[in-house]
């Protein structure tokens, strides 16, 4: 795996300060923000002078139980060729249901929400990575999300369902520690059990980001500062294996480039500090080994008897020594293994179940059941829908809200002439309207059927404001801009006319 160094996710808003700060190795780019054929100008400049850009795909839904969209596909790989990157990234997530596959309305999170840890997702999930690897032109690696929510009935621990998905496919791993921190303090899951069970020579780099946490729930903001637990588990992680890259992220609230570079600096000396661990590690390892050299043939063979029945005790599974599988597996030529491009080499291409034994496959069936779980997940969380059974229904109002008041933030971007128009009132109006009008398309169709459900129901109740709106929706709504000169349109409105007679 290429090494990357140390980076930071390029926004536009930081965009002059990521291009002066020192010791930048590589930049991270939300994929769907970038235009293939019109590169900004920032990013151009990045790539002259050898920066590496890496895309950061938040879309496909990986995680989903349908295929991935081959357009998405495409307009990813897309952009991996206009920016020369040598990998590409995505999010072991879904972030749609519905549709067809269920005969029920088709439903949008525009949010990353977490996959069950069950046989069927991940047997769903290991089919659409291979889909995805056969369509991208480099190396894919999926990351690990932070979740507000638990399934019911999971069947493996992060580590594991982590593990047989590179065992089974051979894709790279992003490791997010920041994420890792969310579900210790939203689930109650040990960082270091996850790091422990976890493939870590599929590491192809890790996330670092800021949060904060209100009323016992830790929110991954990336807009607040990296905390200390953070690090910690950052330093953990490179106790155990030098990671090929390290990027902070931080997506709103940008700080003064100084703190930034002051961030940059503390996760540095955090993996300075697991280096250091290692290290000692490894010297610890080394004497041990010359001590039983020295203590003769027959100390060695009874230690080797002691380990293998200790190995035949754990029964072989991941976090009993298999978080560091270059110590236990020849990854050249076992279910690791990969080739030049990253897809899977030797036993990996075949479909897979615990420990590497084949799993019949019942695809379709597996992918309807996925379906229907997560469609019914989502229409509790966007719709208000009841939640299905098994679930904590405080959590899942909590994340319900946080869809919605992410949804307000981002529709106020897309279009940032409803704020103005509505005023003080536009937060409130639109919460109440995404409580029970869920999502259907992108954010600029959300923002039009908002403008919509508005003017419908007589409101602003501000004549003027109601004017200006109904202004602003016919401007967007049509499939070309409305003219501002009225005989124009008139002009148009007829020539529509005679065209359907």
């Amino acid at each position: 795996m290429e090494r990357l160094g140390t980076g930071i996710g390029w926004r536009p808003e930081i965009a002059d300060a990521v291009e002066r700060m020192p010791g930048i190795d590589w930049v991270e780019a939300v994929a769907e923000n970038v235009c293939p054929g019109h590169l900004p100008e920032s990013l151009e400049r990045l790539r002259e002078r050898g920066v590496t850009v890496v895309p950061h795909g938040v879309s496909l839904g990986l995680g989903g139980a349908d295929r991935p969209d081959e357009g998405r596909l495409a307009a990813l790989a897309e952009r991996v060729e206009a920016l020369g990157s040598p990998l590409v990234t995505e999010h072991i997530a879904f972030v749609r249901a519905g549709g067809a596959l269920t005969a029920s309305p088709h439903l949008e999170a525009g949010h990353l929400l977490p996959v069950p840890r069950t046989r069927d997702a991940l047997d769903v999930l290991c089919e659409n990575v291979r889909i995805a690897q056969e369509s991208l032109p480099v190396p894919l690696a999926v990351e690990n999300i932070a979740a507000l929510i638990s399934w019911p009935g999971e069947e493996m621990t992060e580590g594991q369902f982590l593990y047989e998905l590179a065992d089974r496919t051979g894709v790279r791993l992003l490791i997010d520690v920041a994420n890792l921190h969310t579900n210790h303090v939203n689930r109650g899951e040990d960082p270091a059990k996850a790091l422990a069970e976890l493939p870590l020579e599929a590491i192809a780099y890790v996330h670092v980001a800021g949060g904060f946490e209100r009323d016992g729930v830790w929110h991954d903001s990336h807009a607040h500062p990296v905390p200390r637990p953070v690090l910690d588990i950052l330093t953990d992680l490179a106790s155990r294996v030098s990671p090929p890259g390290v990027l902070l992220e931080r997506d709103e609230n940008f700080p003064a480039p100084s703190e930034l570079e002051g961030e940059l600096a503390a996760i540095r000396r955090a993996l300075e500090a697991g280096a250091v661990e290692r290290v000692k590690a490894e010297v610890r390892a080394a004497g041990s080994a010359a001590a039983l050299r020295r203590a003769g043939t027959g100390a060695v063979d009874a230690l080797h008897g002691e380990a293998r029945a200790g190995i035949g005790a754990a029964e072989l599974r991941p976090g009993t020594g298999a978080g560091r599988l270059g110590e236990t597996l020849d990854v050249a030529s076992g279910p690791l293994a990969r080739d030049d491009a990253g897809r899977p080499g030797g036993e990996a291409g075949a479909t897979r179940g615990a420990c590497g034994l084949p799993r019949p496959g019942d695809g379709g069936a597996a992918r309807q059941r996925l379906g229907l779980a997560q469609a019914a997940l989502l229409s509790a969380l966007v719709a208000g829908t009841p939640v299905p059974e098994g679930f904590d229904r405080v959590r899942v109002g909590v994340q319900g809200r946080a869809l919605a008041a992410k949804r307000a933030d981002v529709v106020a971007k897309v279009a940032p002439e409803l704020p103005v128009i509505l005023g003080s009132g536009y937060r409130p109006a639109f919460l109440s309207y995404a409580r029970t009008q869920p999502m259907t398309g992108g954010y600029r169709r959300d923002a039009l059927d908002f403008a919509e459900h508005l003017l419908h129901a007589g409101r602003p109740q501000n004549a003027g404001a109601r004017r200006e709106l109904r202004a602003w929706w016919l401007e967007r709504s049509g499939p070309a801009p409305r003219s501002a000169r009225p005989a124009h349109r008139l002009v148009r409105a007829t020539r529509r006319v005679l065209l359907r007679r």
